[in-house]
């Protein structure tokens, strides 16, 4: 067997492979997306798979319709800009000086930051901190204690070590810059992929956030948009419950799931929506990976 019949059947089990991989990932969400947009009856009687049955906006504008979603998604949207904002700067400022190799003791502290992976001061403790702050109740109690993440820290020093030319940095520094204007002028220009790789996962996970907005978040005009989810499946499953021992309300049940899916679709879009903007920063990523020095 030649190398061209080799690499095509290579190609082809590839495809396959990576084709049944996205169906299998993209199922959940077509299901839940399929099944907010279908009707009361179809929901009932389970005939909503992959496509919606008997199209119905009904569950969206039951979820549009509650005055406290909006005020919770605006809320989410404050939360992610500041704290993605916010998380550039501290990691890039963390990243950058422990790139180089003439800062003396890097290696320990690197390591010292490092040892936050894998030992924290747990929950309890970190209520304290915050109430002790003044920031529970407050939009900055969910921004400020989750500012930095030190893997993100060491994917951003890793590529400033590996993928910008030292020789570039250093005739900057012969040329008269200082490091921040280095780092300004040429190392965030080049870092473009990366860059936009690190925040879109601060944005995932900010936006995503449920655990510490539970936690530090108690006034209902201050929920985001995860907490507000969370209370309305709640409310479904509650209602799903009372539903059981009394038939009269199975259609309410039916109309509970329908918001939840809804709610879901609705959290989740946003989101998404960001993949595409970022998506040529990937793109150019990998060609700059392939200039060597």
């Amino acid at each position: 067997m030649d190398t061209k019949k080799r690499e095509k059947i290579f190609d082809v089990c590839n495809y396959t492979l990576m084709t049944l991989i996205v169906l299998v990932c993209a199922a959940p969400f077509v299901y839940v997306f399929s099944l907010s947009l279908s009707s009361t009856r179809a929901v009932l009687s389970r005939e909503v798979f992959f496509w919606p049955v008997e199209f119905d906006l009904v569950s969206y504008q039951n979820v549009l319709s509650d005055p406290t979603l909006m005020p919770a998604l605006w809320v989410s949207v404050k939360a992610t800009v500041l704290h993605t904002a916010i998380a550039m700067c501290l990691t890039i400022l963390t990243a950058y000086p422990l790139a180089q190799k003439r800062l003396k003791g890097h290696r320990v502290i690197m390591l010292m930051i490092m040892f936050t992976m894998f030992f924290s001061g747990g929950i309890i403790p970190d209520y304290i901190l915050v109430n002790s702050l003044g920031l529970t109740n407050n939009i900055w109690g969910i921004i400020l204690p989750c500012g930095i993440n030190t893997f993100n820290v060491i994917i951003l020093r890793t590529y400033f070590m590996n993928s910008i030319p030292s020789g570039i940095q250093e005739a900057a520094l012969i040329d008269g810059s200082n490091d921040f204007m280095t780092l300004v002028r040429i190392v965030l220009p080049l870092s473009k992929p990366v860059l936009a790789t690190v925040a879109l996962f601060y944005a995932v996970a900010r936006w995503n956030g449920f655990q510490d907005a539970k936690f530090f978040i108690n006034k209902q005009e201050l929920y985001t948009l995860p907490q507000k989810i969370n209370m309305i499946i709640n409310s479904s499953q509650l209602s799903s419950q009372t539903a059981m021992n009394n038939p009269q309300l199975a259609e309410q049940r039916t109309a509970a799931e329908g918001i939840k899916a809804a709610s879901i679709i609705f959290t989740t879009i946003p989101i998404m929506l960001v993949y595409p903007w970022l998506q040529k920063y990937f793109v150019h990523g990998v060609m700059i990976g392939a200039i060597k020095e």
